[in-house]
């Protein structure tokens, strides 16, 4: 039977940490890759992926602590990357929360103003 770390590694996320399916990559290190959403909803609009395959922040840890912050601080250094001085960085944990690819990610969408409540 496949763990759930083992099923957010088939998911088309780890298809692209593995090389197999190609991406517009932002910025990359050791833990974790940034890249344009394919299906942009802001001009900009970048998902940020851990290389380790949790498949939804509420199936986190303790010992990912860490890996959290960093991807935050990920976030917020892709965010200046692409020239944004404000912008909205969203977790999806959950199917009826609306995550549709069950491997963390983060979005970072900015570059138009952003409405509230989102959905």
């Amino acid at each position: 039977m496949a763990s759930s770390s083992d099923t957010s590694s088939d998911t088309i996320f780890g298809r692209i940490l593995r090389g197999e399916i190609p991406c517009q990559e932002v910025y990359a290190d050791d833990l974790c890759l940034a890249f344009r959403d394919v299906n942009p909803q802001a001009p900009v609009h970048v998902l940020v992926i851990p290389r380790e395959p949790i498949p939804q922040l509420g199936e986190a840890t303790d010992e990912h602590r860490a890996l959290l912050g960093h991807l935050l601080l990920v976030a917020a250094k892709v965010a200046r990357l692409e020239g944004l001085e404000s912008w909205r960085t969203v977790i999806n944990s959950g199917a009826e929360a609306g995550q549709t690819v069950f491997h963390l990610h983060l979005h970072v969408i900015g570059g138009r103003p952003l409405a509230w409540p989102p959905g």
